[in-house]
């Protein structure tokens, strides 16, 4: 991390030196770097892939300190979707999560954390939790009380206290931040609001253009719950448009769970984000804290936001795991999403198209 590395807050303009008790704005707004680094070079180098995701140090605002050896993914053809899939869930713990999680930590370290909490449905306290337990750090997981069990015991493996809240997603999130607010020395290790996080999923886009011989496709679908990945990979774009190693941005759509689509309901009313789809447990999120950088994202990619049915949901995890893709139920809104963005003339037939797939069936 630069001597010169601070934390901006992009509503109000406050900075703030990086701190292990500084996690928000004084305003309640989430974080960001200010200034991360710019590619020095006018054209991108060949990356070292045996350094991961590292590769792209340069691009960073977090040194290395703590890998497990995570990032480049494959990314395959799918030619019954007409799409390539990114499969991201091919991480040390089993889900995209890694990303934020090793530069997360690797931020704690340099911040001289001995101790972190986190808030999750299951794969984003899996990912701290291992990698605070490779650095020598204590953790603490706020879970829901019904969350997958083979998620819980990926978390209990590390050594990290798991603590189990009734309620909803949204509960568990109010009982770490109570934790955190109420004099609990740890440092806040959030996938939603921590800034070093962003700084690791960003990386599914520079990965993403290396592969494609430093070329954007044409449009990038996720899964959408807080917005990290999609964030990440707005972002990283974003980046490497601004130095100029790629044409242009994406097009970037996000899938959220029908029923629990803020932000579709926000952009496009209530009927187009109602209906039910406890399927995808991942991305369970009434009141992202990401919100407005999320339709930023939307915006200025000119891509979208839609909602995707249990029953939707269902027959495109069959559809994977048929194919030979073991994802869990959350990764499958991401792909039945693509019919929908056909038909309605989002996505041209020719277009060329990268869909996430974000976690691993082998914890459900």
């Amino acid at each position: 991390m630069s001597a010169e590395t601070t934390y901006v807050c992009p509503s109000c303009g406050s900075r703030f030196e990086p701190a292990a008790d500084r996690w928000r704005c004084d305003c309640g707004h989430p974080l960001r770097f200010a200034d991360p680094p710019a590619p020095e070079a006018d054209s991108p180098p060949a990356p070292d892939r045996d350094r991961g995701l590292w590769a792209f140090e340069e691009l960073l605002a977090v040194d290395r300190r703590v890998t497990l050896g995570e990032g480049w993914t494959p990314l395959v053809d799918a030619p019954e979707r007409a799409v390539e899939y990114k499969l991201d869930w091919l991480f040390p713990t089993g889900s995209f999560k890694d990303r934020g999680a090793a530069t997360t930590i690797s931020h704690a370290l340099e911040l001289g954390v001995d101790r972190v909490v986190e808030d999750s449905s299951g794969n984003a306290g899996a990912a701290i939790a291992t990698y605070a337990a490779r650095a020598g750090i204590d953790a603490e997981i706020f879970v829901p009380a019904d969350a997958k069990p083979g998620k819980l015991r990926a978390i209990e493996r590390t050594g990290a206290t798991v603590r189990r809240i009734e309620g909803d997603r949204a509960a568990v999130t109010e009982a770490c931040i109570d934790a955190v607010e109420g004099g609990d020395p740890a440092w806040y290790a959030s996938h939603a609001w921590n800034p070093a996080f962003f700084e690791g999923t960003a990386t599914v886009a520079y990965e993403l253009a290396a592969q494609r011989g430093w070329t954007a496709p044409d449009a990038v679908v996720t899964p959408l719950g807080h917005g990290t990945l999609f964030l990440g990979a707005y972002r990283g774009f974003a980046r490497l448009h601004e130095a100029g190693w790629i044409d242009g941005l994406p097009r970037l759509y996000g899938v959220q769970a029908a029923g629990v689509a803020p932000i579709v309901e926000s952009r496009h009313g209530e009927a187009a984000a109602a209906g039910e789809n406890s399927l995808a447990d991942g991305i369970q999120i009434t009141d992202p804290v990401q919100r407005s950088a999320i339709t930023e994202a939307v915006d200025r990619s000119g891509g979208d936001v839609l909602a995707v049915d249990a029953e939707t949901t269902e027959a495109e995890y069959d559809r994977l795991h048929r194919q030979g893709l073991y994802t869990e139920p959350t990764c499958a809104v991401a792909p039945a999403a693509m019919d929908s963005l056909r038909e309605r003339g989002a996505v041209a037939p020719d277009e060329d198209v990268v869909v996430a797939l974000t976690g691993s069936g082998l914890k459900t």
